[in-house]
């Protein structure tokens, strides 16, 4: 059968040829049924000719249609065509493969540490399912215009035949089964038990594994020769160049993690994918690098020690062993549960003399209050100090900076007003600066450092008033060193999240990042020795791990267990205060028609984006453990309807007509895409200068707006929603309102906040913004009603949440609604209500959280 366009394969309508090969041919095609594009790899007709041959190619390509995992292509379908040639439907990728991306040389390490995490995570998921690929190598990793990685062709490399006139080096050799004897690979990837004609299980695959991040590193193949014979030689009994001598820019650990992939024995190397991940996630991408450590003799060491030094090394370990064991004990980490009550924990120090402790809780959903313990008693004593306080530090004298009227603006940033008292009580707390988010003292109890709001940025400055860093998301938890002579903190990029970057900065404003990729951070401290920086984080979902890093950014993991923890001080003997966090977000809604609100919340952190105008679906997201490494977007009927999920990512609002979501990729900012709620293919738009945190459609559904540009403070554009430039529309130093859709009706006002930090109408054309009367002090706008002269409006941070309704040119109000779940114990924030039209229907998205204290001894 000759395709081309037009032609069709069963329900399959081809458009255009993409490629072809000695492994057959791939057409871009239509699937009429639903409406989506495909890919198709229509395979040699030989394959037909040999019946077993077809029956395991059917078997292999079902196989590999179970694995539903992001960095792997799904396979859809498998079919012969009308001459019997079999084909194989599978999803469409746009980009590039990564033979084709190394063509340009070497990538930087954070680069290829990011493209291997994501490859090792492919072959672990096929790997549990007892898939082994078999013939993984840089022209099967395709590498999408998004960032994602994606393996191709599991199952079916094992099927390829070699065309005799295609260079033998690049090609793959196969063998109908895995016969002994028999080679099966493509040189230059292949394991020595494949070269061997060995059966490969999935250990040969971390070989393969390990010669691809070598080239991603080095810029050169693992294992090259002249000619096929002395590739394999070179597989079978040499080891590749060290990498130092390549790429100085490659730590001790990396190189380490590739040379234990490419041990030449199957049981010398990692034996698990998901280990290989888990290592290469602990990595800085920043991580100093490797230096020689005398003169070069310019010829590459091999990496295995003479066995004459290793046999003696072998003797030593018994005696070092039962000598360290009686001279120095291995400790084993000791934790102490201090606290016992329900409810949330904030602030938490211990107090100069280390045998003492301070800390803020709200227990049983009563006021934020502080409290004073010993470290050796269960009893916590309240401090007389006033309602709604939170503790941000304690100096050597004992004197404790608070944060008065302690309120949550965003949902991970509190504000208030900064104030210093002893920390025992008996004086009136001394206010010295308003709009204060974070403070801790300098060693010596003389300087003070701040985070707070300014002209658009968020700003830490020390002493106050001189900026020493700054950033458009949010600084999280400044700690000076025990030396006084630097500030750790952590920079997060987006305001509605905790992703961020671990950063040292010195008393000049010099700062440099230290980590960076993760995707939950929260809570820091130094150790006494001032040497590391311990931190709490998690690469993926939201269970954060005990981590330290360097001041040269080597990284190294601490301890880790199930559950989050969050770091919340280190005493001068070294013992720690953790805290072990039960955290959910849910979702309240009352749907048209019901008189009474019911939960709709899904897995562990269901946050809502959107409701449809009409009240009857919700958009939200699942942005923790639940819902995957990058998140999951989710559709919701409000009739109870089990949820659809739409893709991963996050969302920020339906188009007006409700069949279109504006969505987002945590770790692309600059993307933004348009999920279909029905049948249909998402389109995205990149924007390389744009770290887009929040978006909305404007009322006609063909305009976009949104906030965010790299490097510089935040302001808004408008764009049409089929791609193109955008365009500003503000100053910088404007920001939308997170978790709000709020356009006007007639689409000529959007509600965001300016520079002063007051929310007020921009015109959506452009000019001075329009003050919104009614609106009092610490209100924000949620929603809008459907004739546009209403706005509901409500204070974040308070309990209830108490929502009126606001006539934009009066400044008329009204209260209409108390929100707030039926059970207040740990709820810390209610983000904002959305609203339908009419008023009649509503959802809001609430955070609760459950802490438990701990001390922590013995950590190393």
């Amino acid at each position: 059968m000759t395709l081309g366009p037009g032609s069709r394969l069963g329900p399959y309508e081809i458009l255009a040829q993409i490629g072809a090969g000695g492994m057959g041919e791939v057409w871009r095609a239509r699937d009429t049924r639903l409406g989506r594009d495909v890919a198709i790899k229509v395979l040699p007709a030989s394959f037909s000719a040999d019946a077993d041959r077809l029956r395991r190619f059917e078997q292999e390509a079902r196989a590999a249609g179970i694995l539903n995992h992001p960095n792997i292509t799904a396979v859809f379908d498998i079919g012969e065509s009308e001459d019997g040639s079999p084909y194989v439907v599978q999803e469409l990728l746009e980009g590039e493969t990564l033979r084709h991306e190394l063509a340009g040389g070497r990538l930087p390490p954070r680069k290829a540490i990011d493209h291997a995490v994501q490859i090792a995570h492919g072959l672990a998921a096929a790997h549990e399912k007892g898939i082994v690929h078999r013939d993984l190598k840089p022209e099967n990793v395709f590498v999408t215009k998004d960032g994602r990685l994606k393996i191709l062709d599991f199952g079916l490399a094992r099927m390829t035949q070699p065309e005799l006139s295609s260079p033998a080096t690049d090609l793959p050799t196969a063998t109908p089964g895995t016969e002994p004897g028999m080679v099966l690979g493509t040189l230059g990837y292949m394991s020595p038990e494949q070269v061997r004609g060995r059966p490969a299980d999935a250990r040969s695959d971390i070989f393969s594994f390990g010669a691809i991040l070598y080239e991603m590193l080095a810029g050169q193949r693992a294992f090259k020769g002249d000619s096929a014979a002395d590739t394999m030689s070179a597989i079978l009994r040499e080891d590749p160049p060290e990498l130092s001598l390549t790429n100085e820019n490659v730590s001790p650990g990396l190189e380490r993690i590739v040379r234990h992939c490419l041990e030449k024995t199957p049981e010398q190397r990692f034996q698990s994918a998901r280990d290989i991940a888990f290592d290469l996630e602990a990595l800085s991408s920043d991580s100093s690098p490797r230096r020689p450590a005398g003169p070069s003799v310019g010829v590459a060491r091999s990496w295995r020690a003479p066995a004459a030094a290793l046999a003696a090394l072998l003797l030593m370990v018994p005696a070092a062993f039962w000598i360290g064991r009686r001279s120095n004990p291995v400790s084993i980490p000791a934790f102490r549960q201090l606290t016992f009550r329900r409810g949330a924990i904030r602030g938490a120090r211990f107090t100069p003399d280390g045998q003492t402790l301070v800390f803020a809780a709200a227990w049983e959903g009563k006021a934020l209050a502080i409290y004073l313990m010993r470290t050796d008693s269960a009893d916590a004593a309240p401090v007389d100090f006033p309602g709604q306080t939170d503790l941000l530090a304690v100096g050597r004298s004992g004197e404790a900076a608070l944060q008065l009227g302690s309120r949550q603006t965003e949902p991970y940033v509190t504000s208030g007003t900064l104030a210093s008292a002893p920390i025992g009580g008996g004086q009136a707390p001394r206010e010295r600066l308003q709009g204060v988010q974070w403070a801790d003292w300098s060693p010596d109890g003389t300087r003070l450092a701040i985070v707070r709001d300014s002209a658009g940025r968020n700003r830490l400055e020390s002493p106050v008033g001189t900026v020493l860093y700054e950033t458009a998301g949010w600084i999280g938890n400044p700690r000076f060193s025990p030396q006084g002579d630097a500030i750790a903190l952590i920079d997060h990029w987006g305001r509605l999240g905790d992703l961020g970057s671990v950063v040292l900065v010195d008393l000049a404003g010099h700062a440099r990042k230290l980590s960076e990729g993760w995707s939950s951070l929260q809570g820091l401290a130094w150790p006494p020795a001032g040497k590391e920086i311990w931190f709490t984080g998690t690469k993926f979902g939201g269970n954060r791990a005990l981590y330290a890093v360097g001041r040269s950014g080597d990284l190294r993991l601490v301890h880790r267990q199930t559950g989050s923890l969050t770091l919340a001080d280190i005493s001068s003997k070294g013992e720690a205060l953790l805290v072990d966090a039960e955290l959910r977000l849910g979702i309240m809604s009352r749907a048209p028609g019901d008189a009474a609100e019911r939960d709709f919340s899904f897995l562990d952190f269901t946050a809502l984006r959107s409701l449809s105008s009409d009240g009857k679906l919700l958009l939200f997201d699942e942005a923790s453990e639940g819902g995957g490494d990058e998140g999951s977007i989710f559709l919701r009927k409000t009739d109870g309807s089990p949820p659809v999920r739409l893709g991963p990512g996050f969302s920020m609002a339906f188009s007006p007509d409700a069949k279109w979501v504006l969505a987002g990729i945590g770790r692309e900012p600059n993307l933004l895409r348009q999920l279909p709620v029905g049948a249909g293919e998402p389109r995205t738009i990149a924007q390389e200068k744009f770290a887009v945190a929040w978006g909305d459609w404007l009322p006609d559904g063909r305009v976009l707006v949104f906030g965010g540009e790299t490097g510089r403070g935040a302001r808004l554009w408008v764009q049409n929603a089929s791609g193109g430039d955008a365009k500003p529309i503000t100053a910088e130093g404007v920001h939308l309102v997170p978790y709000t859709n709020l356009a006007s009706p007639d689409g000529k006002f959007i509600a965001a906040t300016g520079r002063d930090g007051v929310v007020s109408l921009f015109p959506l054309s452009g000019g001075e913004p329009k003050a919104i009367r009614g609106l009092a002090e610490g209100e924000v706008p949620c929603s809008w009603d459907a004739s546009g002269k209403f706005l509901f409006v409500y204070r974040p941070g308070e309990f209830p949440a108490r929502v009126f309704r606001v006539e934009v040119e009066t400044g008329a109000r009204s209260p209409w609604k108390d929100l707030m779940p039926p059970d207040p114990t740990g709820v810390t924030f209610i983000r904002p209500p959305h609203f339908s039209g009419d008023g009649g229907a509503y959802a809001y998205s609430f955070t609760r959280v459950l802490h438990t204290l701990f001390l922590a001894r013995d950590l190393r």
